[in-house]
């Protein structure tokens, strides 16, 4: 176990799952077929349509990612998002999925892909 891991355990700031709380999170990928802007958000955002494949289909994501991308370059890539939370009320639109990221140095959202190409739908374990 690294410092870094026996340190946040220790401050109790790191909560501790177990392998059957990861599995409840379903996590897919989907390409993004469409997106929008999405003016009435708070936060500068898009609205994306995702196809998750058949099995899951095709649902609506918001996401603060303008910043570090346009909606010509978003389109066709394929991303990572939770399937399974429930539906979301932001503003006048209700995200389907929770389209996963992680922030830069300055807290700009930086978008999970997958560094080749996979099925959609496909769940990560």
């Amino acid at each position: 176990m690294s410092w870094l891991m026996w340190s946040l355990i220790k401050t109790r700031k790191y909560n501790m799952i177990t392998y059957q709380d990861f599995e409840k999170v379903d996590i897919r990928v989907g390409e993004i077929i469409k997106v929008e802007d999405f003016p009435e958000a708070r936060k500068s955002a898009y609205k994306l349509t995702i196809d998750f494949g058949s099995e899951i289909g095709i649902k609506k994501s918001s996401a603060q990612i303008t910043k570090h991308y346009t909606k010509d370059e978003l389109l066709g890539k394929l991303v990572l998002g939770v399937v399974n939370f429930p539906p979301k009320q932001i503003g006048p639109f209700v995200s389907e999925v929770l389209t996963l990221g992680l922030p830069d140095e300055n807290g700009e959202v930086v978008l999970l892909m997958p560094t080749k190409k996979v099925p959609k739908g496909g769940k990560m374990f």
